[in-house]
């Protein structure tokens, strides 16, 4: 277990001993950020986060995007995680520990769509579901009310993914999937929309494994597939931690530019291997510093009295060899612009 907990007036981070329990609140405090429309200083908001496994660079710019946010703001937020992504019972630990200490707003990265209900039932404060969703049917069922989900598109991701593909392999051929874990809800809508998106294409699926996002599973599960498929034409995997595991794969077998590969997530790793290597031929790009940065801004603007809009989706972005050099330069941010209902709130709240 790790508990991080973000002190804003100093913008330092700790990371404290998996024997620790609590988190000492002085440690963490912060100056009040803002004032109320009659000038009197409001108190800091106080926002509890458990997030996935922080070994995994996504989740890691989750956590940063909510480290820049609550400086910014004045927020005094403490952040917990566990040390891998089989660990859903000891992450519903975690938020339990997080809700015992009372905050004004939660923010829960969830392994898997309901390992983190239990936890959450009884909570009367805002809960605020990052990246990963919170099944609905049984949040409802523990009696749970989500105030807002922030994350990606996934349907889309994959369907701009699948149509890439397409349009990178116009005769056609064979392909391979990577999944993440078998019953994370992202992984299967990122899949069923890449199939969507070779549909009425020469493309198909020859073999479909699941890898549960890492590296080296991913990497092994490659080199398995490229001896029994020698003929693969290209490989799509649902996350940047299991595609470079995939170029490593087929780094060693020396199939460099013979199989096009794409990823999604925008792995800072994985656009260097598409601008400087070529064995990662394409990316989709989630944004999950600006997942962080939105969820610390819709905690505050809950805690204050705002109704928050049912879902908002964070930017996505298809990167090439093309445009992988600005995608580069604006990491971790995006190269567009992008929507930010949060911010209004937050700008109309004064």
């Amino acid at each position: 277990m790790r508990i991080w907990p973000i002190a804003t007036a100093a913008v330092s981070v700790v990371l404290l001993s998996a024997a620790v329990v609590g988190v000492d609140r002085a440690s963490v405090g912060a100056e009040p950020a803002s004032t109320d429309a009659g000038g009197a200083e409001r108190e800091p908001v106080s926002v509890g986060v458990i997030l996935n496994y922080l070994d995994d660079p996504f989740f890691v710019a989750i956590y940063e995007g909510l480290r820049a946010e609550a400086a910014r703001l004045g927020v005094k937020a403490t952040v917990r995680s566990v040390t891998s992504n089989a660990e859903l019972t000891d992450q519903a630990a975690q938020l339990r520990k997080l809700v015992a200490e009372g905050h004004d707003c939660y923010v829960v990265n969830p392994i898997t769509a309901t390992n983190l209900v239990p936890a959450l039932r009884g909570i009367r404060r805002p809960i605020v579901n990052v990246d990963s969703p919170v099944d609905p049917a049984a949040a409802r069922r523990a009696g749970v009310r989500i105030r807002t989900y922030i994350g990606t598109d996934d349907l889309a991701s994959g369907t701009l993914a699948g149509t890439h593909m397409a349009a990178l392999l116009p005769d056609g051929g064979d392909l391979a999937l990577v999944g993440g874990i078998a019953d994370n809800v992202n992984s299967g809508v990122r899949l069923e929309g890449f199939e969507r998106g070779i549909r009425g294409s020469r493309l198909r699926v020859v073999v479909r494994v699941n890898a549960d996002y890492n590296r080296t599973k991913a990497q092994i599960a490659a080199e398995r597939i490229l001896r029994t498929h020698p003929s693969l034409d290209g490989i799509f995997a649902v996350s940047d931690s299991m595609v470079l595991g995939i170029a490593d794969a087929i780094r060693g077998t020396g199939k460099i530019g013979e199989i096009t590969v794409i990823g999604h997530d925008g792995n800072a790793e994985a656009l260097n291997r598409i601008q400087e290597e070529g064995s990662i031929s394409a990316d989709v790009s989630q944004y999950p510093y600006v997942m962080g940065r939105m969820a610390i801004e819709a905690c505050v603007a809950a805690a204050r009295g705002a109704k928050l809009p049912a879902r908002v989706d964070a930017p996505i972005a298809l990167l090439t060899p093309d445009n992988v050099g600005r995608a580069i330069t604006a990491f971790p941010q995006p190269v567009e612009q992008y929507s930010d209902p949060f911010r209004r709130l937050l700008r109309r709240q004064g």
